[in-house]
């Protein structure tokens, strides 16, 4: 991409026909805004006319006729016959509407069209030529000219109608490859930057939300019973008495779900308003924009002069640059960049953000630029001057070699923060992976000045899932710069730059940083925006949240089926006997709908307002627990579920574990040391390097090397023994090793007013090492690319330096990590580089299955890390090897010719290495590593196994790690086999019967064997051996998959929901966890220092893992028992007064008559039995203590025996036998059957034998129960007065109405009673087997 510049040239000899033609063609590109947009930022009309770049005035240049970045003008401009030019005014109209949508915003970015440079200087070329180039690119007018805003459509300028163009708009449509350009203006179109849970939208609640009632069919049911009442023929009662409570459950339930949406809402407006610093790039030469037509007028006037043919260039250009200088000052470049202040929601593509330690990444970005803090390197300035030395002993910084490196030249040196370009991100929260990702910014961008972002163009490819790959380019366009020719004269000028090419440099995953991820090293970065929203990776990993029903109301929908086929059945068994009295001419139809109608109360409307106000209490109860502090409820549809869970999906990383690494022990062959032992390592350190420390702080430290350490033991050696001489020397050398062997970095970080050294690395393992190190006594002071120094913690001077040679990274094939360092010898203030003067060292450290054939023979290696495997660390074994220079020579030479080799390049370096380095290392040491773990972790996964739970832990993490957190929080008990599965698809090419060998091994022994696999194990076997893998997985009592991508996680989530029919929790505290969470019957999320994410996708809300024992064990179990009982007493009370009907029609020879009318059956339902009957949700049957202690009573209730289909049909028997004793007992005494004395009776009787029927079923007294008890039963004495039109008050106050109504309770309740009563003797339950009852 290059700048073109277009001047006319004065003594050309055109036609006048010529000339309007070209300006005409001309003008009509310079309306295009697409290619000028490309790169030059707030360049709207009015700031493209003078284009003003370099640092001094001489370096600027107004560039008035700029063809394809600015416009000549709007005006045209002809030449006339005599030499001389004229102006036409241009048109106020379209002034006005290119003006339109041209307002200076904040950095943005927009997609422009990659094919829009022009040629420079046209002068090289003949007229003809540039005339059919024109013509050739004339379009119409439509297409050329931008639209303003309210016209605008697609995400990018309308330009030229080129098939580029065209080609570009189709593939936007697809999320196709985008160009964004820093700074740049219009904004584009693409997804806002917001974060959303919500579950619905104000458009589709109502919708949705009534979808999903009416597709339980108790409510669709009632639904069509409420709507039968509009016809007359089958109208029984009021209207109100049907519609009303219909609508008074649909309120209640859309409330409920309206509630918890709109909280959701308010916890995405807080993430969503979370301050970010934005860079806004600030083009001075528009501050004195204006505004309205007169002044654009007037500007126009200033910017557009009339100049003769006489006139030569130099002259013009200088007057114009006269005219500009109110605008531009001259000596500063016109970007300006502030810093702003904008919310995470309103961040747009293109944005530049400055982003500081442990600050959250809220969109996809691409890294600028690495800032230093110029005290990183404060505490080693005076004493390592010169450790920037690159190998060949030539001083360099950073940006140069990273610049040199690109060959990029005539780059402006960035004045801004200090230091390399590089940084580190926790991505936990993405992918699960604990160990810090290391970050690069361009060497291409590295270099600038933050005002030069504006010559960046980033191509980026179409938004994508895959978390690991991303695939782009960066460009730089040249800087102009106007320089005058004083041997050819002034007239002449050229552009003399930087070879007036655009420099293209590539983009990785390695110059990226996804959303969500987290800042995690001191340097401050500078990252554009290249995806938000929705296309970001995190969105795009994520499913949808859903609208997620209980088992329990499914298994009570298929109950309310049963009863609407018993009461079409009762119905039509009336209507039978009916026939037989009736006259043929009747309609039979109408009389089976009204008997339908008189027995909806089978089907108890009121079951969902119960249900729904029981969860409410349910959720009251979790979020004021006080054993588990900040747990919320977000979806309180589900409580019972926590109740019936059989699988529970756990994340690792800050869920089981802290992430949090410790150095426990270490191990040096002879002597082990943990704990307070570490005290005498400190002496052994303290003896080795702070000898060479002198006793005037103005003399130089010795440097140490390895060397020296073994001299100095040797001669200090006269009052210790042998041995102990020995031990210390091994221990010295094992501490210098980890002090070196790593890729940590050292930063000092600011706290309470002074300096903390705070390290970055890749991995936790390694920092939680220089962390034991420092507190043992040697410090890692500065680390870069070419050297590391260590500081004594007693003298806290520097005792070792030491140049990097190189280094071999850890993978997780190779499994162990590499370093080859040179010790500088001499003063710490005079060391010689050379390669041939100190001592060469060849550090390894790795897992001991690698390391064991790679150190020298030992006796003790492999019983040491079985040890250390069994107590859960992390084991690495570490080695040495020195070098001479002349080895060290060969290997470097053999080594990078291996590196370029076209032909199997990774197996000729792994070959070399082997060879030359990895045999026969001196073992030094192996180190044990502990991952803190949450609190309780171990106890509450005891629980769990107890409870009957099968326990899935899926990470991102190694096999590794993941199989010694495991074994350390007793995931995998004692007496559990880890049966392991790596590289599967690997072996399948030379072993086609691996999959299938490796799953019957599995089988041989499920019930004592646990899974380990990792993710591409895992994905072979979904793909081709499906079936027979889930089969087995679901078997086994504990699953460790390693290496899951988010996606990974939610389809095992779904595949053992779709497979077991069971149901299952997932519970997780990072972003790469929400899949996961959403596709879960249950979803758990931690509130922790990872974020929020996971905890605002979730159904429940915890802040510590041990808080789910609690959640599943205690308030699951009660929850479902709670609403079991109450669906089924619920149940019971509409089924015994449909019961108390049909004896009613049989006896009054099968009328469809009611027995209890209007308000009667209202109030039977709300205020003489809901209060009591709602009151259950308050019984427990066993306490906390004795809930944790027997987690086998939690057990029990997955198979669903509180609510199954015996339980239904006891209580079916008991409702037909109480409601035909009522009724049949009541016309019996009375002596009647149509009257209201019976009704009296009758009533009483039913109302009594429900309040009693709740005591009944009460396991444990609340304070509450009784009070509706005695409430409801003086509620109903205190309105029998108000009932005199369905009563005889006169018979109700009479001795005859007592005892009738009491020999028909005793009849009902004591035969059921003494049943149960019968039934718990002989077959206890376990409550009360517990309980000792």
């Amino acid at each position: 991409m290059s700048w073109g510049v277009h001047y006319d040239q004065p003594n050309a000899a055109d036609s006048l026909s010529s000339d309007v033609e070209s300006k005409d063609e001309q003008d009509l590109q310079e309306l295009d805004t697409s290619s000028a947009s490309a790169r030059t930022p707030y360049r709207s009309t009015r700031q493209r006319q003078t284009l003003l770049v370099g640092s001094q005035p001489s370096d600027q240049i107004p560039l008035h006729n700029l063809r394809a970045d600015g416009l000549r003008g709007f005006g045209r401009r002809y030449r006339k016959t005599d030499g001389s030019r004229e102006d036409i005014e241009p048109d106020e109209g379209l002034q006005d509407l290119l003006y339109d949508d041209m307002e200076v915003r904040d950095s943005t970015g927009s997609i422009t069209n990659p094919d829009d440079t022009v040629s420079l200087l046209p002068h090289t070329r003949s007229k003809r030529a540039e005339q059919q180039d024109v013509k050739g690119s004339s379009q119409s007018i439509t297409a050329r000219i931008r639209l303003p805003s309210f016209m605008s459509r697609g995400p990018s300028n309308i330009g030229t109608a080129s098939p580029h163009m065209e080609e570009h708009d189709e593939l936007a449509k697809h999320r196709s490859t985008r160009n964004i350009d820093i700074g740049q203006y219009p904004p584009p179109r693409y997804p806002a930057n917001a974060i959303s849970n919500a579950k619905y939208t104000p458009w589709s609640f109502l919708p949705r939300t009534l979808y999903n009632e009416f597709s339980f069919f108790i409510n669709l049911y009632f639904l069509l019973v409420a709507l039968s009442q509009t016809i007359p023929d089958l109208r029984i009662g009021y209207l109100s008495t049907y519609i009303a409570p219909l609508a008074f459950v649909l309120v209640i339930t859309m409330g409920k779900e309206a509630l918890d949406d709109i909280a959701r809402r308010r916890r995405d407006t807080e993430a969503n308003r979370e301050p970010y610093t934005v860079l806004r790039l600030r083009n001075v030469s528009n501050e004195n924009k204006m505004i309205g037509k007169r002044e654009k007028r007037a500007y126009f006037q200033m910017t557009k002069r009339v100049w003769s043919a006489s006139q030569d260039r130099l002259s013009a250009v200088e007057e114009e640059e006269e005219n500009v200088g109110t605008i531009n000052s001259g000596h500063q470049s016109p970007i300006v960049v502030d810093e702003i202040e904008m919310k995470s929601r309103d961040l747009k593509v293109g944005d530049v953000l400055k982003l500081g330690k442990a600050q959250r990444v809220p969109a996809d970005l691409v890294i600028l630029k690495c800032l230093t803090p110029t005290n990183d390197t404060s505490m080693i300035a005076t004493e390592a001057p010169d450790l920037l030395l690159d190998p060949t002993g030539h001083i360099s910084s950073t940006n140069e070699l990273l610049v040199q490196s690109q060959n990029v030249k005539y780059v402006r040196k960035s004045s801004e923060g200090q230091g390399v370009s590089e940084t580190f991100i926790r991505t936990d929260q993405l992918d699960g992976e604990t160990d810090w990702k290391l970050r690069l910014a361009s060497p291409l961008t590295q270099s600038l000045e933050s005002a030069d972002f504006v010559r960046l163009r980033i191509v980026a490819g179409k938004p994508d899932k895959r978390v690991n790959e991303f695939v782009g380019t960066v460009e730089l366009t040249p800087l102009p710069i106007r320089t005058v020719d004083t041997q050819k004269g002034t007239g002449n000028h050229q552009f003399q730059g930087p070879d007036q090419k655009t420099v293209t440099a590539p983009l990785t995953i390695d110059n990226t940083a996804w959303a969500n991820t987290v800042l995690a090293s001191s340097t401050a970065v500078l990252a554009v925006v290249v995806y938000t929203g929705a296309e970001t990776r995190q969105a795009l990993s994520t499913s949808a949240s859903r609208s997620k029903t209980g088992l329990l109301e499914l298994e009570i929908n298929n109950l309310t089926k049963i009863l609407c086929a018993l009461t079409l059945t009762l119905s039509v068994v009336l209507v039978g006997f009916e026939r037989f009295d009736k006259k043929e001419d009747e309609h039979w139809w109408i009389s089976i709908l009204r008997f339908l109608i008189l027995f909806s109360t089978i089907i108890p409307i009121s079951l969902r307002v119960n249900l729904d106000m029981g969860k409410s209490v349910y959720a009251w109860f979790i979020e004021r627990d006080q054993g588990m502090p900040g747990a919320v409820v977000r979806t309180s549809t589900i409580p019972e579920d926590l109740g019936r869970i059989e699988y529970l999906l756990s994340d690792k990383t800050g869920t089981l574990t802290q992430n949090e690494m410790e150095l426990k022990k270490i191990h040096v062959g002879t002597v082990s040391y943990a704990n307070e032992a570490m005290d005498e390592v400190s002496s052994y350190v303290r003896q080795g390097f702070s000898a060479f420390a002198p006793f005037d702080a103005i003399q130089s430290t010795i440097l140490v090397t390895p060397s020296l350490l073994l001299a100095t033991a040797s001669a200090t050696g006269t009052t210790t023994t042998r041995t102990r001489r020995e031990i210390g020397s091994r221990v010295r050398d094992v501490v210098l090793a980890l002090a070196l062997c790593h890729n940590v970095t050292p930063t000092a970080d600011e706290e309470d007013g002074r300096l903390v050294t705070a390290y970055q690395a890749s991995s936790p393992d390694e920092i939680a090492i220089v962390r034991w190190t420092e507190s043992v006594g040697l410090r890692v002071v500065h680390r870069d690319r070419h050297s590391i120094a260590l500081q004594s913690v007693d003298s806290s001077r520097v005792v070792v330096r030491v140049r990097i040679l190189d280094i071999f990274p850890f993978t997780s094939d190779g499994k162990r990590m590499g370093i080859i360092l040179q010790f500088l010898e001499g003063s710490a203030s005079s060391s010689s580089p050379d390669l041939h003067s100190g001592e060469i060292c060849f550090y390894l450290k790795g897992a001991d299955t690698v390391m064991s054939s790679i150190v020298a023979a030992n006796d003790w290696l492999e019983e040491e890390t079985a040890n250390m495997a069994r107590e859960g660390l992390r084991t690495l074994v570490v080695g040495r090897k020195k070098l001479s220079a002349a080895q060290y020579e060969e290997f470097s030479e053999l080594y990078k010719e291996a590196s370029v080799s076209l032909q199997s390049r990774d197996s000729s370096m792994a070959h070399i290495l082997s060879v030359h380095l990895e045999h026969n290392l001196e073992l030094l040491g192996v180190t044990g590593v502990e991952d803190k773990l949450q609190k309780d972790v171990k106890p509450s996964l005891e629980l769990l196994r107890n409870a009957g739970i099968k326990i899935w832990m899926l990470t991102g993490d190694k096999v590794e790690t993941a199989r010694c957190v495991a074994v350390q929080s007793k995931l995998v008990s004692r007496s559990q086999h880890i049966y392991t599965i790596t590289n599967l698809p690997s072996l399948a090419r030379t072993t086609p019967d691996a999959a299938t060998d490796a799953l019957s091994m599995l089988a041989s022994n499920p019930d004592s064997t646990a899974l380990l696999i990792d993710g591409d194990s895992l994905s072979h076997l979904l793909i081709h051996h499906r079936v027979s893998f889930i089969t087995l997985a679901v078997l086994l009592p504990a699953v460790i998959a390693c290496r899951c991508s988010p996606t990974q996680k939610a389809e095992i989530a779904l595949l053992i929901r779709s497979h077991s029919k069971k149901r299952i929790a997932c519970i997780g505290d990072g972003g790469n966890d929400v899949s996961m969470i959403q596709a879960a019957d249950v979803g758990v999320g931690i509130v922790g220092k990872e974020g929020r994410q996971a905890s605002l996708a979730a159904d429940f809300s915890v802040t510590q893992f041990h808080h789910l024992t609690k959640l599943l064990v205690w308030h699951g179990r009660n929850s479902y028992k709670r609403s079991a009982k109450l669906a089924q007493f619920v149940i019971h009370r509409g089924l015994i007064i449909s019961v108390c009907q049909t004896v009613y029609s049989i006896a009054t020879h099968f009328e469809p008559h009611a027995l209890y009318r209007d308000w009667l059956l209202v109030g039977y339902a709300t205020i003489y039995t809901m209060a009591p009957v709602f009151s259950l949700v308050l019984d427990r049957d066993v306490d906390e203590a004795l809930a944790n202690l027997y987690p086998e009573l939690y057990k029990e209730l997955t198979p669903g025996r509180s609510l199954s289909y015996r339980t239904f049909f006891v209580w079916v028997a008991v409702s037909i036998y109480q409601g035909t004793i009522i009724q049949g007992l009541s016309q019996i005494l009375v002596g009647s059957v149509d009257s209201q004395r019976m009704i009296s009776v009758s009533f009483t009787t039913l109302v009594i034998n429900e309040l009693i029927m709740v005591a009944f079923e009460i396991v444990t007294w609340h304070w509450i129960m009784i009070a509706t008890l005695l409430g409801t039963a003086m509620v109903y004495a205190a309105t029998v007065p108000f009932l005199g039109g369905y009563f005889d008050l006169g018979y109700v106050w009479s001795w005859g109405f007592v005892w009738r109504v009491a020999t028909v309770a005793a009849i009902s309740l004591v035969p059921p009673y003494s049943v149960k009563v019968l039934r718990r003797t002989l077959r206890p339950p376990s409550y009360r087997k517990v309980r000792g009852i």
